[in-house]
């Protein structure tokens, strides 16, 4: 997962709202949003080549969301970044305690964003860092660097975002996803990859005929616990492949 946009707002009649673009190279095998069968009460989209998620959330409304960071090095750590999201759904730990179990143990992966929440708190790990906090109501972003870390792409899902998310509709927060326009390169970050591979990963939207956005979801919480989902697949080139809308 590549761009996430969220609102956290727990005294809200829509306490938390997310549109989420994932990242992936399209060769890399994965299942679209369902219930899992080895998991009942988890919804999610699945990789299946190390068998985790990028995000997903439960019948009981506990969710997770996982980005990487990006590092030109080799990765560093021998087990998968998607158990981490996936191992919060399946669990009973609440999203502050499951964040600081991660604390002694982050250097077996590479580096990663880690979003999780009960319906209680919605807490935020950063493996490179070490950051581990609960967050404070707010609109927040996060690509693959900082939690707000000023990218183009994280500024503007804020800014599309907090024009949504008084009566928010997954359509919507799709559309805002879908933003593919590439910003100018003074703004573009410089993260070792080469200026023609930082406009490429610029956008909101990425495509290309190897790599690009895989799935664009959008999740929207109520204060009484019921949710939709709503998932958006795609091929190489940005092809639409698919749409698949749950709610619990």
């Amino acid at each position: 997962m590549c761009l996430i946009t969220f609102a956290w707002r727990p005294e809200h009649a829509y306490p938390l709202v997310v549109a989420a673009n994932r990242d992936e190279f399209y060769a890399r095998p994965s299942a679209a949003l369902s219930e899992w069968q080895d998991a009942p009460g988890v919804f999610a989209g699945r990789d299946l080549e190390a068998g985790g998620t990028w995000l997903g959330i439960t019948h009981s409304g506990r969710f997770a969301a996982l980005t990487n960071i990006r590092d030109l090095r080799p990765p560093s750590g021998l087990r998968s970044r998607g158990e981490l999201p996936a191992n919060f759904l399946r669990g009973r730990l609440s999203a502050c305690d499951y964040i600081e179990t991660l604390t002694a143990n982050a250097a077996d992966y590479s580096g990663f964003n880690l979003l999780v929440g009960d319906g209680q708190q919605l807490c935020y790990f950063n493996s490179i860092s070490g950051e581990a906090r609960a967050l404070s109501a707010g609109v927040y972003g996060l690509s693959n660097a900082d939690l707000d870390s000023t990218w183009p792409k994280v500024d503007y899902a804020k800014h599309a975002l907090a024009q949504l998310i008084e009566s928010p509709q997954p359509q919507a927060l799709l559309e805002l996803l879908s933003d593919n326009r590439v910003p100018d390169d003074s703004t573009l970050p410089d993260t070792g990859v080469g200026i023609a591979t930082e406009r490429l990963l610029g956008s909101a939207f990425i495509a290309s005929q190897t790599y690009g956005t895989r799935a664009s979801t959008a999740l929207v919480v109520q204060a009484d616990g019921h949710w939709q989902l709503l998932e958006r697949s795609f091929g190489p080139n940005g092809a639409q492949l698919g749409e698949i809308s749950l709610q619990g």
